[in-house]
């Protein structure tokens, strides 16, 4: 029988925390495919792991033997990691952990009970509308069920933390009565259960010894379990958040003004770090305000819908998965189910997502209108690894196809995420030697190939065949943008517009974006590029074509139908509004055409 345990130090705290983490993440798969409310978009699993494994990992760092400041660093780990309505109201309990025992180097059953308590309170006031049945039901009946216990003279929490278990069980189990969602699917909320296994995991430690380290908790498999709920079309599509940080936040006006633009608010933090989770239609706007208030950091935008449709998709064993430099008509990203992780783009101090939070027409306005030039980053490793962490448990592997290498640090971000996902034999990332348009059709392909029911490694190794034979060619509508972006020097353009030369850019089989050519004189020029194009495409092979453009669409339909009369064997194609990775460097006008020869195994 384990000794009584009358005080939990700092660094007791901080085993039981983690303990009660690693049970959490094991459980991470069925989190996933319980998940039906608000969304059933089946990564309330991810969500709640990535946040608590921040705390973990701060955790890993080094124990302190004071239990409030040991709450207060795994409650601003929690904030920083924070993600999805879960992992918000997460936080924001430990904050109020933190804020409750602060001043306290160990904590009794009474005190741990308040500080339980405040979290509570904590994290039911950061949501603009907190339902019961959810995990806010659960933690407040753990709290007042702590609260009655420790106002017994009840010492011991190897007690307290047993019976209060099972009051947070039984209310666990009564949240399948209390939404109809729930009901209908006839499962429990995912963000309750999730919050249950972190308090399994903290009791089972107790009893086993609470001196000692936690060790590593099996993956709970959910191999064979089918995601509960159903698709539906959302009001709000954009799992949209960003952190805010500044002096003295008024958050009751950034409660307001966000509340009208959507649904499913968690506001946590402070009034110097605020964490917003909101589901909306339009992130930018969520971003625009979130600036007024402090500098806004870790903007992030999930399309519910295509991950509900991912969620539930019982054909496909492969997600694929791109980042927003390819360029793919949305209807292709719908009914293919392709994932996108948006670029950054920055003009002076405001940033948007990438085609999330910016359309490539909105672009080019911007691109026209502000006198700075955009710059664009590669999205955080972060972003990939969310990606692959949702993805991996719904498919049976995830294969992502990234911009070239040599132009762009996402292909190595990808990469990074990869490697640090639990399910890292599950993902593979390969570089795409391309941008825009052919790694658009790249991408395409492989969705094609999962969509037919090949493994992984079929579609990797048809996709890599194909890398080399699809390419992309780029006519530029000016180069003054170019020179603003400091790509060509001022000279170079003087000569160019005074020779009358038009460089043609291209993807080249080792990587590398670069030109591939130049076309003489201004007339004519699309006729030029198409000559340019079709001595490069093989007589008689048949072709999928795509042809971007900015503001240029019925140039981009001309260069289209002038490609099918010198090439006919064209067996698809289409034409879209071209990204902003090329846009930004050519302007208006600017053309894109990308070829593939017909489908290997299609």
């Amino acid at each position: 029988m384990p000794a009584p345990v009358h005080e939990l130090n700092g660094a007791r705290l901080s085993r039981l925390l983690r303990a009660g983490i690693q049970r959490l993440l094991a459980d991470q798969e069925h989190l996933n495919r319980i998940n039906v409310f608000p969304v059933a978009d089946g990564d309330t699993g991810t969500n709640m792991a990535l946040t608590m494994s921040a705390v973990l990992a701060s955790l890993r760092r080094g124990a302190d033997d004071h239990a409030g400041t040991t709450l207060t660093r795994a409650a601003d780990a929690a904030l920083d990691g924070a993600r999805g309505n879960s992992g918000a109201i997460l936080a924001q309990f430990l904050l109020g952990m933190g804020d409750s025992a602060a001043s306290h180097a160990a904590l009794s059953t009474a005190q741990f009970a308040t500080a339980v308590t405040t979290g509570a309170i904590y994290a039911r006031d950061s949501l603009a509308e907190p339902r019961e049945g959810t995990v806010l039901t659960v933690i407040s009946d753990f709290a007042t069920e702590t609260a009655r216990l420790a106002s017994t003279g009840l010492h011991d929490f190897l007690s307290l933390f047993s019976q209060a278990l099972s009051k947070a069980q039984l209310s666990l189990q009564r949240t399948s009565d209390q939404l109809e969602a729930l009901r209908a699917a006839r499962v429990v909320d995912a963000g309750a259960q999730g919050f249950v296994d972190l308090l399994e995991g903290m009791t089972e430690h107790l009893h086993h010894d609470v001196d000692a380290e936690p060790a590593d908790v099996a993956v709970i498999a959910a191999d064979n379990e089918i995601a509960a709920g159903e698709t539906h079309d959302l009001s709000h599509r954009f799992c949209t958040e960003c952190t805010i940080s500044g002096t003295n936040i008024d958050r009751r006006k950034l409660r307001e003004q966000l509340a009208a633009l959507g649904s499913s608010l968690v506001l946590a933090g402070t009034t110097r770090k605020s964490k917003v989770h909101i589901h909306v239609n339009d992130p930018t706007e969520v971003f625009r305000i979130a600036s007024l208030f402090g500098a806004v950091t870790g903007q992030k935008a999930d399309d519910m819908q295509r991950q509900q449709r991912a969620a539930h998709d019982r054909q496909r064993r492969v997600a694929v998965l791109t980042d927003s430099v390819a360029d793919i008509p949305e209807n292709l990203l719908d009914e293919l189910g392709i994932h996108v992780v948006p670029l950054r783009i920055q003009f002076g101090e405001q940033s948007y997502l990438d085609k999330a939070g910016l359309s490539p027409e909105e672009f080019l306005a911007e691109l026209v209108r502000n006198p700075k030039h955009p710059k664009t980053s590669q999205p955080p490793a972060g972003d990939f690894r969310r990606q692959f962490e949702f993805l991996a448990s719904h498919f049976d592997a995830v294969v992502s196809i990234n911009v070239a290498s040599k132009v762009s640090g996402t292909y190595n971000a990808a990469q990074s995420a990869a490697d640090r996902v639990r399910a890292a034999r599950k993902i593979a990332v390969l570089d795409s030697g391309n941008a825009s348009i052919g790694q658009g059709l790249l991408a395409i392909y492989a969705a094609e190939l999962a969509a037919k029911g090949f493994d992984a490694t079929r579609i990797v190794s048809d996709v890599r065949k194909m890398i080399p034979l699809t390419r992309t060619y780029a006519l530029i509508g000016s180069l003054d943008y170019a020179v603003r972006g400091g790509r060509v020097k001022p000279a170079v353009k003087s000569i160019a517009n005074a020779l009358g030369l038009s460089p043609v850019l291209a993807s080249h089989p080792d990587g590398r974006i670069a030109p591939a050519g130049m076309l003489f004189g201004r007339s004519n020029r699309r006729a030029k590029l198409v000559r340019f194009i079709a001595r490069r495409m093989i007589g008689g092979q048949p072709y999928r074509v795509g042809i971007g453009h900015a503001d240029a669409a019925t140039e981009a339909h001309d260069l289209l139908a002038q490609l099918r009369r010198v090439h006919p064997h064209i067996e698809s194609a289409f034409v879209m509004p071209v990204g902003s990775t090329l846009t930004a460097h050519g302007g208006p006008g600017t053309l894109v055409v990308g070829i593939q020869p017909a489908a290997l195994s299609l």
